[in-house]
Protein backbone atom coordinates (compact mmCIF):
# COMPACT_ATOMS: atom_id res chain seq x y z
CA UNK A 1 0.00 0.00 0.00
CA UNK A 2 2.74 2.51 1.05
CA UNK A 3 4.43 1.43 -2.57
CA UNK A 4 1.39 2.50 -3.77
CA UNK A 5 0.66 6.07 -2.34
CA UNK A 6 4.37 6.43 -2.64
CA UNK A 7 3.56 6.83 -7.18
CA UNK A 8 0.94 9.63 -6.40
CA UNK A 9 4.10 11.41 -4.48
CA UNK A 10 6.20 10.59 -7.42
CA UNK A 11 3.57 12.35 -10.01
CA UNK A 12 3.20 15.36 -8.14
CA UNK A 13 6.80 16.07 -7.56
CA UNK A 14 7.68 15.68 -11.42
CA UNK A 15 4.14 17.04 -12.71
CA UNK A 16 2.56 20.19 -12.21
CA UNK A 17 -1.31 18.57 -11.48
CA UNK A 18 -2.42 21.30 -9.66
CA UNK A 19 -1.17 24.01 -12.13
CA UNK A 20 -2.83 21.90 -15.03
CA UNK A 21 -6.27 21.74 -12.79
CA UNK A 22 -6.00 25.90 -12.49
CA UNK A 23 -5.56 26.11 -16.06
CA UNK A 24 -9.14 23.57 -16.36
CA UNK A 25 -10.78 25.90 -14.19
CA UNK A 26 -9.78 29.27 -15.77
CA UNK A 27 -10.75 27.55 -19.11
CA UNK A 28 -14.00 27.11 -17.27
CA UNK A 29 -14.52 30.20 -15.55
CA UNK A 30 -14.28 32.73 -18.45
CA UNK A 31 -16.14 30.06 -21.23
CA UNK A 32 -18.92 30.00 -18.22
CA UNK A 33 -19.25 34.02 -18.05
CA UNK A 34 -19.08 34.18 -21.66
CA UNK A 35 -21.46 31.70 -22.35
CA UNK A 36 -24.01 33.09 -20.15
CA UNK A 37 -24.10 36.31 -21.81
CA UNK A 38 -24.52 34.72 -25.87
CA UNK A 39 -27.10 32.09 -24.34
CA UNK A 40 -29.11 35.01 -22.49
CA UNK A 41 -29.01 37.14 -25.58
CA UNK A 42 -30.11 33.80 -27.51
CA UNK A 43 -33.03 33.06 -25.08
CA UNK A 44 -34.50 36.43 -25.62
CA UNK A 45 -34.20 35.39 -29.24
CA UNK A 46 -35.77 32.54 -28.89
CA UNK A 47 -38.82 33.72 -26.93
CA UNK A 48 -38.81 36.73 -29.25
CA UNK A 49 -42.05 38.02 -30.92
CA UNK A 50 -40.11 38.75 -33.88
CA UNK A 51 -40.20 35.63 -36.50
CA UNK A 52 -36.50 36.21 -37.72
CA UNK A 53 -35.09 36.60 -34.31
CA UNK A 54 -36.47 33.50 -32.92
CA UNK A 55 -35.14 31.87 -36.25
CA UNK A 56 -31.92 32.68 -35.84
CA UNK A 57 -32.23 31.86 -32.20
CA UNK A 58 -33.36 28.49 -32.53
CA UNK A 59 -30.87 28.09 -36.10
CA UNK A 60 -27.81 28.76 -33.84
CA UNK A 61 -28.82 26.17 -30.87
CA UNK A 62 -29.65 23.34 -33.64
CA UNK A 63 -26.30 23.78 -34.86
CA UNK A 64 -24.12 24.01 -32.20
CA UNK A 65 -26.06 21.42 -30.23
CA UNK A 66 -25.63 19.01 -33.01
CA UNK A 67 -22.03 19.72 -33.60
CA UNK A 68 -18.94 18.10 -32.16
CA UNK A 69 -17.06 19.96 -29.47
CA UNK A 70 -13.66 18.84 -30.87
CA UNK A 71 -14.73 20.17 -34.62
CA UNK A 72 -15.71 23.25 -32.75
CA UNK A 73 -12.19 23.75 -31.37
CA UNK A 74 -9.98 22.25 -34.11
CA UNK A 75 -11.99 25.33 -35.88
CA UNK A 76 -11.14 28.12 -34.05
CA UNK A 77 -7.34 27.15 -34.42
CA UNK A 78 -6.90 25.22 -38.06
CA UNK A 79 -10.22 28.09 -39.42
CA UNK A 80 -9.87 31.45 -37.36
CA UNK A 81 -6.60 31.20 -36.46
CA UNK A 82 -5.00 29.44 -38.56
CA UNK A 83 -6.53 30.84 -42.55
CA UNK A 84 -8.65 33.88 -41.30
CA UNK A 85 -5.14 34.89 -39.16
CA UNK A 86 -7.27 36.06 -36.50
CA UNK A 87 -5.69 36.83 -33.22
CA UNK A 88 -7.32 37.13 -29.72
CA UNK A 89 -3.51 37.81 -28.16
CA UNK A 90 0.30 38.58 -29.66
CA UNK A 91 0.88 35.99 -26.73
CA UNK A 92 1.22 32.56 -28.62
CA UNK A 93 0.11 30.46 -25.30
CA UNK A 94 -2.99 32.71 -24.38
CA UNK A 95 -4.02 33.29 -28.02
CA UNK A 96 -4.82 29.76 -27.61
CA UNK A 97 -6.47 29.43 -24.35
CA UNK A 98 -8.85 32.52 -25.63
CA UNK A 99 -9.40 30.63 -28.78
CA UNK A 100 -10.36 27.32 -26.57
CA UNK A 101 -12.26 29.72 -24.12
CA UNK A 102 -14.20 31.03 -27.50
CA UNK A 103 -14.81 27.69 -28.56
CA UNK A 104 -16.38 26.28 -25.44
CA UNK A 105 -18.61 29.15 -24.64
CA UNK A 106 -19.88 29.29 -28.45
CA UNK A 107 -20.83 25.50 -27.86
CA UNK A 108 -22.16 25.53 -24.07
CA UNK A 109 -24.03 28.68 -24.96
CA UNK A 110 -26.57 26.69 -26.84
CA UNK A 111 -26.99 24.50 -23.69
CA UNK A 112 -27.81 27.88 -21.62
CA UNK A 113 -30.04 29.23 -23.89
CA UNK A 114 -32.15 25.87 -23.58
CA UNK A 115 -31.75 26.00 -20.12
CA UNK A 116 -32.64 29.66 -19.47
CA UNK A 117 -35.53 28.67 -21.66
CA UNK A 118 -36.78 26.05 -19.85
CA UNK A 119 -36.77 28.60 -16.96
CA UNK A 120 -39.19 30.56 -18.66
CA UNK A 121 -41.26 27.80 -19.45
CA UNK A 122 -41.85 27.73 -15.69
CA UNK A 123 -43.18 31.56 -15.64
CA UNK A 124 -47.00 31.44 -15.30
CA UNK A 125 -48.22 33.24 -18.30
CA UNK A 126 -50.37 35.58 -16.09
CA UNK A 127 -46.94 37.21 -15.40
CA UNK A 128 -46.21 38.34 -19.08
CA UNK A 129 -49.60 39.36 -19.75
CA UNK A 130 -49.57 41.50 -16.61
CA UNK A 131 -46.24 42.81 -17.96
CA UNK A 132 -47.94 43.92 -21.43
CA UNK A 133 -51.15 45.26 -19.37
CA UNK A 134 -49.01 47.94 -17.37
CA UNK A 135 -47.66 48.79 -20.91
CA UNK A 136 -44.10 47.42 -21.04
CA UNK A 137 -42.28 46.09 -24.43
CA UNK A 138 -41.01 43.05 -24.53
CA UNK A 139 -37.16 43.83 -23.51
CA UNK A 140 -38.24 45.39 -20.41
CA UNK A 141 -40.75 42.64 -19.43
CA UNK A 142 -38.21 40.47 -20.02
CA UNK A 143 -35.65 41.82 -17.65
CA UNK A 144 -38.12 43.22 -15.53
CA UNK A 145 -40.14 40.46 -14.76
CA UNK A 146 -39.52 36.92 -16.97
CA UNK A 147 -35.70 36.72 -16.86
CA UNK A 148 -35.29 37.01 -13.02
CA UNK A 149 -38.42 34.29 -12.63
CA UNK A 150 -36.53 32.04 -15.55
CA UNK A 151 -33.10 32.43 -14.16
CA UNK A 152 -34.59 30.74 -10.52
CA UNK A 153 -36.48 27.89 -12.33
CA UNK A 154 -33.00 27.58 -14.95
CA UNK A 155 -30.58 26.79 -11.45
CA UNK A 156 -30.58 22.94 -11.77
CA UNK A 157 -30.26 22.55 -16.01
CA UNK A 158 -27.93 26.01 -15.70
CA UNK A 159 -25.62 23.53 -13.17
CA UNK A 160 -25.55 20.58 -15.48
CA UNK A 161 -24.27 22.78 -17.83
CA UNK A 162 -21.73 24.08 -15.91
CA UNK A 163 -20.45 20.75 -14.87
CA UNK A 164 -20.50 19.54 -18.93
CA UNK A 165 -17.91 22.29 -19.50
CA UNK A 166 -15.93 21.51 -16.80
CA UNK A 167 -15.53 18.21 -18.26
CA UNK A 168 -15.41 19.49 -21.36
CA UNK A 169 -12.59 21.98 -20.85
CA UNK A 170 -10.09 19.11 -21.28
CA UNK A 171 -10.89 19.29 -24.97
CA UNK A 172 -8.96 22.27 -25.20
CA UNK A 173 -6.24 20.25 -25.85
CA UNK A 174 -7.27 20.19 -29.38
CA UNK A 175 -7.53 24.01 -29.37
CA UNK A 176 -3.29 23.80 -28.76
CA UNK A 177 -3.58 24.63 -24.77
CA UNK A 178 -0.72 22.37 -24.00
CA UNK A 179 -0.82 22.93 -20.29
CA UNK A 180 -4.49 21.38 -18.82
CA UNK A 181 -5.17 18.19 -17.68
CA UNK A 182 -5.50 15.92 -20.91
CA UNK A 183 -2.10 17.02 -22.46
CA UNK A 184 -0.30 16.07 -19.04
CA UNK A 185 -2.24 13.23 -17.94
CA UNK A 186 -0.94 11.97 -21.76
CA UNK A 187 2.46 13.16 -20.56
CA UNK A 188 2.01 11.02 -17.77
CA UNK A 189 0.93 8.11 -19.27
CA UNK A 190 3.32 8.48 -22.08
CA UNK A 191 6.93 8.60 -20.03
CA UNK A 192 5.19 7.06 -16.62
CA UNK A 193 3.36 3.88 -17.94
CA UNK A 194 4.00 1.53 -14.96
CA UNK A 195 2.39 4.25 -12.72
CA UNK A 196 -1.10 3.92 -15.37
CA UNK A 197 -3.41 2.91 -12.11
CA UNK A 198 -2.09 6.01 -9.94
CA UNK A 199 -2.23 8.31 -13.28
CA UNK A 200 -5.89 7.44 -13.95
CA UNK A 201 -7.00 8.01 -10.13
CA UNK A 202 -5.23 11.25 -9.72
CA UNK A 203 -7.13 12.71 -12.84
CA UNK A 204 -10.51 11.17 -11.88
CA UNK A 205 -10.54 12.14 -8.13
CA UNK A 206 -9.27 15.43 -9.57
CA UNK A 207 -12.77 15.69 -11.58
CA UNK A 208 -14.90 14.26 -8.82
CA UNK A 209 -13.62 16.88 -6.15
CA UNK A 210 -14.28 19.85 -8.71
CA UNK A 211 -17.92 18.39 -9.69
CA UNK A 212 -19.49 17.31 -6.95
CA UNK A 213 -19.62 20.36 -5.24
CA UNK A 214 -21.27 21.99 -8.02
CA UNK A 215 -24.07 19.74 -8.31
CA UNK A 216 -24.31 20.23 -4.46
CA UNK A 217 -24.88 23.34 -4.60
CA UNK A 218 -26.95 24.03 -7.66
CA UNK A 219 -29.24 21.29 -5.84
CA UNK A 220 -29.40 22.96 -2.96
CA UNK A 221 -29.94 26.67 -4.75
CA UNK A 222 -32.24 25.29 -7.19
CA UNK A 223 -34.45 24.07 -4.00
CA UNK A 224 -34.07 27.27 -2.34
CA UNK A 225 -35.03 29.55 -4.81
CA UNK A 226 -37.73 27.36 -6.30
CA UNK A 227 -40.92 29.49 -6.86
CA UNK A 228 -43.66 27.70 -4.66
CA UNK A 229 -46.90 27.30 -6.29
Amino acid sequence: MGDFFSQFATLFENYDVLGAFWVNIQLTFWAALLALVIGTVLALMRISPIPSLAWVGTAYVTIFRNTPLTIIMVFMTLGVWGQLKFELSQDFASNFFRLAVVALAVYHAAFVCEAIRSGVNTVPLGQAEAARAIGLSFLPAARIVILPQAFRGAVAPLGNTLIALIKNSTVAAAAGVATETSTLMKNMIEFNSSLIYAIFLTFAIGYVILVIPVGVATTALSRRLAVRR
